[in-house]
Parts: C-alpha cells; sequence; structure tokens
C-alpha cells in the first residue's frame, strides 16, 4: 500500500466519523484527477466511505469501477447492502460472488436477520454449514443465537447450542454471553448457569449478562450473590443490579445499590437514573426522588430525553405534578414515551381533561401516539364520561390500526362501559380477537355499574368457563352488581368463592361491597354482625355506605353507631354530619338538625356542593342547585316550570324527605326542583336534538325525589336520559329506570 492511499483511506476515514458526505464527494473528486492507477485498496475505502455515509449508490458506482475487485471489494458492497436492508441487491452480490469466506456469509445472515423473513436467515445458516465448517466462526454463532432467541425459537437455539459444541466454539466466551443471555430469557436458567459455570474463562460482560439473566428470572439471592464475587464490576453492572432490583420489587434495595454506586465514584448515565427513578417513583419517596433530581441537573443529565421522561414518571407517580409539569416543558426535545409519561400521569392524578389536552398537544407536534399513549387517553376520557372524545380516539384507533392492540380494546371497552353504552362495550368485547382478564373485567364492571346484575353474573360464569382467573377488580364489580340487584345470597357465595377458590384476601373494597350488599336490602343486623366478623373495622366509604342504608331504612339506632364511628376515623368528613342529619329531617327533629349544623360550621367542616354537568358541542356545562349562572337561565328555569306543571299531571308527588331544611311546604318544592341534574337535563331538553340520549354526570349520589323526577320526565317528553352519579348508571326510559328503583 502506497503512501499516497495511506494518506487518502486516513481522510476517508475522517469524514466517515465527521459523517461529511460533502467532503467525502470531493475527496473522491481530488483521488480521480491526482492518482492515475488508486489501488484496489483504496477503491475498497471509497465504497466503506460512502457506505457508512449511507450513499449506497454511489458506493456501487465507485464498485462497478474498479479493475481487479478482490473479496474485500465484494465484501465490502454485500455489507452496504445488507446494513442498509436492501436485500435483493445483497442476494445478487452474493450470487455473484467468485469466492465466499465467512465474512460474506454473516453479511448476508445479518441483513436477513435485521430487515427479511426469520426463516431466510436460517436457510442461508443451513446452506453456511453445507459448504463447510471452515467460514464458521463465533460472530455466525453469536448472530444466530441472538436472533432466535428473539424469535422465542428454543429448538433452533438447542441445535445452535449443539454446533458450537460440535465446531469448537464452547469455551469462546463471546459465544458464551449471548448463550447465556438465550437460555434466561427462555427461562431456562439452569441451562444458562451450566453454560456459565463450563466456560474456563469470563469476562465483565459474561458476569454481567448472567447477573442479567438471573433477575430475569427472579432469582435475586444468586444474582447478588454472584455480583459479590465478581472480580471487577463496571457501570454496567450495577446499573444491571439496579434495574433487576427494580424490576423483582425490589424498590427499597435498588436506591441503596444507587447510593452505593455513587460512593464508588462510577459513572452513572441515563439507564442508571431511569431505573433509580422507576424505584422511588414506585415507592413513593419524593424526597429522595429530589435529590436524584438535582444529582441529575449537577451532572447535566437534564438534556436526555430518557432522563427527563423518567423524571416526569417519577414525580407523577409521587403525585407532585407540578413538579412533572415543570420538568416536562423544560424538556428541549420530548418523545413519545415523553408524551406518555405525562398524559398517564394527568390521568393516574385524577387531571382527565388535561390528559386529553396534553394528548392534544402532541398530535400537534407530529408525534404518533403509539398503543398506551392511545389506550391511556381514551382511559381518561373514560373517567370524564366523554363519549363523545372517546368515540373521536376510536377513529384514530381504526384509522391507525392500533385498536387491534389489547391495550386500546380494553380501553374502549372501559370507556363506552363507563358512558353507559352498554352495547357498544359488548359489541367492542365480541370483535375483539384476544382478550385477557382486564378485558372481562373491564365489561363485568360496566354491567355491574348499570345495575345489570344478571349480565354481570353471565359474564362472570363465561369468563371462569374460559379459564381466565380474575382478580380483585373483577370481584369488586361482581359484589357490587349483586349488592344493586339486591342478591344477598349470590353475593354471599361469590365472596367465599373468592377467599376459598381463587385465594384472594379481602380488600376494604370487598368488604365494603358487602356491607353495602347487606344494608342495601335492608339486613342491616347481619351488615352489623359481618362487620364485627371483619379482621379490620371498615374504611370511612365503609362506615358511610352503611349509615346511608340506615337513613333509607330508617334505622336510627345502627345509623347513630355508624355516623359515632365515621366521625370518630374522620371528624371532618361531612358524610356523618350529612346523613345524620337526614335521618333527623325525615323523622321532623329539626332541633337535632340544627345541632348538627352548628357542630359541622363550629368545626369548619362543609358539605360537598352537588353539581351536575352535561356536554354539548365541545363544552362541558356545569350547574349547582338554584344555579343561574348559566346564560340559558331564564330558557332553562322556564322549561323546568312546565314540566313540573306536566308531571304533576301525570301523578308526581314531590319527595320532602329530600329537603333538609324547615321551611315551608311550597318553598320545599322550590328547592327540589331546582336540583343540579335538573337543571342539567333540562339543558339537555332544550339543546340536545331530539334522537340523541341526554348524558348527565354528577358528582354526588342522584336523591330519591330526582330520581322519581327523572323518571315522569323521560316519559313525558319520551326521551332517553342517562344519569352517572356517584353510584352508578340510572337509564331513563318511558318513566323506567334501568336500576329498577334499587340504587
Amino acid at each position: 500500500m502506497s503512501s499516497t492511499s495511506n494518506y487518502y483511506c486516513s481522510l476517508l476515514k475522517l469524514c466517515c466519523e465527521t459523517h461529511n458526505q460533502i467532503q467525502g464527494k470531493k475527496l473522491h473528486c481530488r483521488i480521480l484527477r491526482t492518482v492515475t492507477h488508486p489501488e484496489t485498496f483504496l477503491w475498497n475505502n471509497l465504497i466503506n466511505t460512502y457506505s457508512k455515509l449511507g450513499n449506497i449508490a454511489y458506493a456501487r458506482h465507485v464498485f462497478d469501477q474498479i479493475p481487479r475487485q478482490n473479496l474485500f471489494s465484494w465484501n465490502t458492497i454485500l455489507s452496504a447492502y445488507s446494513k442498509s436492508g436492501r436485500l435483493s441487491e445483497m442476494q445478487e452480490i452474493f450470487n455473484k460472488l467468485p469466492h465466499r469466506d465467512g465474512v460474506s456469509w454473516n453479511s448476508v445472515i445479518s441483513g436477513y436477520a435485521a430487515y427479511g423473513p426469520f426463516d431466510e436467515s436460517v436457510e442461508v445458516y443451513r446452506w453456511m454449514l453445507k459448504d463447510g465448517p471452515m467460514n464458521l466462526n463465533r460472530i455466525t454463532f453469536s448472530t444466530m443465537l441472538i436472533l432466535s432467541s428473539n424469535q422465542g425459537s428454543i429448538d433452533l437455539c438447542r441445535q445452535i447450542h449443539g454446533q458450537i459444541v460440535k465446531f469448537g466454539f464452547g469455551s469462546y466466551v463471546f459465544v458464551g454471553s449471548p448463550l447465556v443471555d438465550m437460555y434466561s430469557k427462555a427461562g431456562l436458567i439452569l441451562d444458562a448457569k451450566r453454560v456459565f459455570d463450563e466456560l474456563p474463562e469470563r469476562n465483565l460482560v459474561m458476569y454481567n449478562t448472567m447477573i442479567m439473566g438471573l433477575l430475569r428470572c427472579g432469582m435475586v439471592e444468586d444474582s447478588k450473590q454472584l455480583f459479590c464475587y465478581m472480580p471487577e464490576k463496571d457501570s454496567i453492572s450495577w446499573t444491571t443490579m439496579i434495574t433487576g432490583l427494580t424490576q423483582n420489587g425490589l424498590e427499597k434495595e435498588a436506591v441503596d445499590m444507587f447510593r452505593k454506586m455513587r460512593s464508588e465514584g462510577l459513572t452513572i448515565d441515563q439507564f442508571t437514573f431511569g431505573s433509580t427513578l422507576t424505584a422511588c417513583g414506585l415507592l413513593l419517596v419524593l424526597k429522595e426522588g429530589k435529590q436524584i433530581h438535582a444529582y441529575i441537573i449537577r451532572t447535566n443529565f437534564m438534556g436526555n430525553v430518557f432522563v427527563g421522561s423518567a423524571l416526569v414518571d417519577m414525580y407523577c407517580k409521587c403525585r407532585n405534578i407540578k413538579y412533572a409539569e415543570t420538568v416536562f416543558k423544560r424538556m428541549t426535545c420530548k418523545n413519545i414515551v415523553s408524551w406518555t409519561a405525562m398524559v398517564v400521569g394527568y390521568g393516574q392524578n385524577g387531571y382527565s381533561e388535561e390528559a386529553v389536552q396534553i394528548f392534544r398537544e402532541m398530535q400537534t407536534t407530529g408525534i404518533d401516539p403509539d398503543d398506551f399513549t392511545l389506550g391511556s387517553v381514551i382511559s381518561s376520557c373514560a373517567n370524564l364520561a366523554s363519549l363523545e372524545e372517546g368515540a373521536q380516539f376510536h377513529g384514530r384507533a381504526l384509522v391507525s390500526g392500533l385498536l387491534s392492540f389489547v391495550t386500546v380494546s380494553n380501553a374502549l371497552v372501559t370507556l363506552y362501559g363507563k358512558c353507559g353504552s352498554m352495547e357498544e362495550s359488548h359489541c367492542l368485547f365480541n370483535e375483539m380477537n384476544f382478550r385477557d382478564e382486564v378485558t372481562w373485567t373491564a365489561l363485568v364492571s360496566g354491567y355491574a355499574q348499570f345495575g345489570k346484575a344478571y349480565e354481570t353474573i353471565d359474564l362472570f360464569e363465561k369468563m371462569l368457563a374460559c379459564g381466565l382467573q380474575p382478580d380483585e377488580v373483577t370481584f369488586v364489580g361482581i359484589l357490587s352488581a349483586c349488592s344493586r340487584a339486591g342478591l344477598v345470597q349470590k353475593g354471599c357465595q361469590y365472596f367465599d368463592l373468592m377467599v376459598k377458590e381463587h385465594g384472594i384476601m379481602p380488600i376494604q373494597d370487598h368488604y365494603t361491597c358487602m356491607i353495602d350488599l347487606f344494608s342495601r336490602a335492608g339486613r342491616l343486623e347481619e351488615a352489623k354482625i359481618f362487620i364485627f366478623k371483619m379482621p379490620y373495622s371498615p374504611d370511612a366509604i365503609g362506615w358511610a355506605t352503611l349509615l346511608s342504608s340506615c337513613r333509607v331504612h330508617c334505622n336510627m339506632e345502627i345509623g347513630k353507631w355508624a355516623a359515632e364511628s365515621l366521625l370518630e376515623l374522620e371528624p371532618q368528613n361531612p358524610a356523618s354530619y350529612v346523613l345524620l342529619s337526614s335521618m333527623y329531617a325525615a323523622k321532623g327533629k329539626w332541633d337535632k338538625v340544627a345541632q348538627l349544623r352548628r357542630g359541622m360550621r363550629d368545626m369548619g367542616i362543609r358539605k360537598e356542593p352537588g353539581c351536575s354537568w352535561i356536554k354539548y358541542k365541545s363544552r362541558v356545562h356545569i350547574f349547582s342547585a338554584d344555579d343561574r349562572s348559566s346564560p340559558y337561565s331564564d330558557q332553562i328555569y322556564a322549561k323546568l316550570e312546565k314540566l313540573y306543571c306536566k308531571m304533576i299531571e301525570e301523578g308526581y308527588v314531590p319527595d320532602m324527605s329530600s329537603v333538609l331544611h324547615d321551611v315551608e311546604q311550597s318553598e320545599k318544592i322550590k328547592m327540589l326542583n331546582h336540583h343540579s341534574e335538573k337543571l342539567a337535563i333540562a339543558f339537555g331538553l332544550i339543546f340536545i336534538p331530539c334522537g340523541l340520549p341526554i348524558r348527565v354526570v354528577k358528582n354526588l349520589r342522584v336523591c330519591g325525589d330526582c330520581h322519581n323526577a327523572t323518571k315522569f320526565i323521560s316519559k313525558i317528553t319520551q326521551r332517553e336520559i342517562l344519569v352517572r352519579d356517584a353510584v352508578r348508571y340510572h337509564l331513563f326510559k318511558g318513566g323506567i329506570c334501568s336500576c329498577g328503583d334499587f340504587w
């Protein structure tokens, strides 16, 4: 090789390192002008330069101009086609090769492995074996092991392992590492350990791979032991341990490991920060998360999109949405993970509207959502009972092809269920090619919330028949369905089934369902006995559930016990005061009502104001009792007056027990007629076109008078009215409610 060729080759190498294609072309021109007969070595370097700079057409042009092509020339252009995914040209060059070596075969195998069908790679490998073992090398076996492992082809992996031993490559660390990785990914950890133990020499990569495999298979203690006995450790060793501990539910140990890593003075990279922040988020340790955030700033990692996304996720999990927003807004570069972290964070922290808004903002940046992002924003729409927006995202899922992902389909089943469109929910369920436990639970919960107990039970039994395992959420759905339908015996059977056959330890939600099951059916003494048998006292929701039923069934004795228990547990909870006041008001004990109200005022306790909202033309209209803030108030109140007159003619009698004030009868009627849900329904009757259902959401449980009045309104107007309150769905149609007046 001449000094001239050597000089130009060094300049071409510099062009590759700086990604400067223009300079590379200038050098090419200079070579053609100044070098009369360029050596093949120089031509080969030109091919390699154009290949690395992504100009395959120029690389081929140079190749075709070489007067005496050698094997390196052929392999260089072959590799260029292989790495760029141009498989037909790659195969054409391979077929024309006058002589093939290991590099030639490996280039073709790698090309098909990266861009082509899996079977083609295997076929080329088999032809290579037939060509003779002289071209086989560690690159061949490593590539085939990684490929077959990624495809989950265990039989092929074992065959390749046998050939590795047969051709004398068993002692090569470069081959041993992917073997260990392959067996551990397949869950065959004993085979992985045997390969590791039989290797005469092990390098750092081998140790790291083995530790990763042990952690992947849940063998935490073994991984700790191996980590301790490692002759040397690098940043990857520590990061592997931190990541593995986090994935195995040992988040505290992961954070402690991070501290030790820092004390060792090792370099911390984006993956270390990402895993440690994930551990902090799962532990809800905001203080430690902030400390790591400060360290990230000091080490100049804030510009890293991976680290920034992990910080957003950590703050969201620690319920500090303001910090998450600040980090997110300051990120100079955002990818789909960053946006998804913010969408999910808003949704999980109760900021569903903000979740939808940030998703819309993401769309304007040109970033396409993945199945997880789309599923998350649909879930936020479900929490808002926003059928209109949810249906738009359903359309996007269809167009983008993301509907085939179970995460998206599950979110849509939940959306339609929470919006009261059970027909659409069940239709989507039936169209799904694959259904997991979450799918079934979503539909079970939807029917349960809608009060369709028998449909819920039938669906639950079909789920069991399919061999699927119900979880805690599934049983909350089936128990609440039994409660709302008054199926006490059936509910007790399912509670026993959950504990005895499925081995699920009851949580507060299950106990609350059982308290509701007994008390809603008027079996308050049985509810009391059940509470005494519980391993711990009910939470605030459990006591409030009992107290609410005591009000309905006029049981002052158990009601006072429930109220006192609730006050002891949560002295600032207004539910006990409000429900007890309601019981006293129903019996005309206004002095007791006044006494409770004075107590609330003195303690600074305020009842959560009831409000209802309805969506019209992408805008949410919110109403509270006696609300006149709407620009359409005159029309709304006029509509209610007309409806009231027609309702009286139809036999409607106002339920005065729903008014907790000692006022004149006429004033009580006026107060009842202006409840928030009635205002929202009147708005819907005015603006929602006939033929479309009126959908109203209320933050509290619908009162008895409003429930009765809405039945009359649906009959008089011949409109379908869907009310979602804090407890369940009510579908009013033709004077009948789907709950059967049992809620």
